[in-house]
């Protein structure tokens, strides 16, 4: 697989080993893994950037090196890292904040093992009783004419260089943001095309969901309730959405929750329904609205669901308690019916300002203010 980060990879490559570099390359199956990981790098800040995985890669790789294995000495007979010592270092790493256990424990093996069912060989190697962490040194030797070439500083040196270019291209996120923010009123029709822009089913998840939020939010603003403990005493209230967890997140809760009206909202990817009625179960079959990035009418989602659940279940009478517990989907054509009504009503800056706010809340961005920062999870949770 080539595509515009490949060219880097063995740029840097080409520093290390210089003629070898296309050889070690096609024989190291972790260099191919990083190359697959690093598509995004050149799909600007729209495509999905994932950095758990690269993390977990690197702070076990940084260890490596720290303690000079890169250049002498039996790795099979160090204690390993701990895992605290690790996710403190990967949480110090740009975008990192907020990343929890999963990739070091499960998810950076288990895709690895995926793309490679061939290699013998996992990145990670653990021992759960003592909580120590070590990289597997197979991978990071490369046997060439029977001689083996050492990849780790090579590992480190590609995956700050995907950071960057990641990082560039957020930046260049939040400042285009920024500036959107303050253009005349006359000149809506950049923000609109911005926006509308980030409202494609190529997008990266958490950037979908944070801009579905931020039309959301709004739109319901401008409705109102009314409500009473009794009759005679009514409160008018406009609708809320808060936001109530991370972007993309599999932490089991719930994306979006509507007050006073008390309504659900997850966000989705897919159509899956076996994922619609897991997050159906969590709340006990209470009735959840999905937010679907797609393009699909709301029939055709419905029916495909509908479809999906009788071939899963096959008795009607548990595929309709499910089906009904589906209160509205929202897809890709309503958000931006509804950013339109939004636009019509002088309220663009009030979008641009919540997923300047979200974005740089989800994505740790530096200039982010304390309060705005959500709280660490127990990083002792498995995964």
């Amino acid at each position: 697989m080539e595509h515009a980060f490949t060219a880097r990879i063995l740029t840097i490559l080409d520093q290390k080993f210089g003629k070898l570099s296309k050889d070690i390359f096609n024989a190291s199956p972790l260099l191919q893994y990083l190359n697959i990981k690093s598509r995004s790098a050149g799909k600007g800040s729209k495509a999905r950037g994932a950095f758990a995985n690269h993390y977990a890669l690197y702070v076990l790789v940084e260890d490596y090196i720290n303690q000079g294995y890169h250049k002498t000495g039996d790795y099979s007979k160090y204690e390993g890292a701990r895992f605290t010592e690790l996710l403190k270092r990967q949480r110090e790493l740009p975008f990192g904040a907020k990343l929890q256990n999963h990739a070091l424990n499960s998810r950076l093996n288990d895709e690895f093992r995926k793309l490679f069912s061939s290699c013998p060989f996992i990145p990670i190697m653990r021992n759960i009783d003592t909580n120590r962490y070590w990289i597997n040194e197979n991978l990071l030797k490369v046997e060439l004419a029977g001689k083996f070439y050492n990849i780790a500083e090579v590992i480190i040196a590609i995956i700050d260089a995907y950071v960057v270019v990641k990082k560039e291209a957020f930046e260049g996120f939040i400042e285009t943001c920024e500036k959107l923010q303050h253009l005349e009123a006359s000149r809506n029709d950049k923000v609109q095309t911005f926006v509308k822009e980030l409202l494609q089913p190529n997008v990266d998840a958490r950037v979908f969901e944070i801009v579905s939020f931020g039309i959301l939010k709004q739109y319901y603003a401008e409705q109102n309730i009314y409500w009473g403990w009794t009759a005679d005493v009514i409160n008018e209230d406009s609708l809320k959405l808060y936001k109530t967890g991370r972007t993309n997140a599999n932490d089991g809760g719930i994306d979006f929750v509507m007050r006073p009206l008390g309504r659900f909202f997850q966000v989705a990817e897919t159509t899956n329904v076996r994922k619609y009625f897991l997050d159906i179960d969590k709340v006990q079959r209470f009735p959840i609205t999905f937010v679907v990035k797609s393009t699909e009418s709301i029939e055709h989602l419905f029916t495909k669901m509908q479809i999906q659940a009788k071939e899963l279940y096959g008795v009607d009478s548990i595929v309709d308690k499910y089906m009904s517990c589906i209160e509205e989907i929202i897809n890709i054509p309503i958000l931006l019916q509804r950013f339109e009504e939004i636009a019509q009503a002088g309220k663009l800056s009030e979008v641009l300002d919540e997923i300047v706010t979200q974005s740089k809340v989800e994505f740790n961005y530096p200039r982010i203010e304390p309060e705005e920062s959500e709280g660490d999870s127990n990083p002792e949770d498995s995964a």
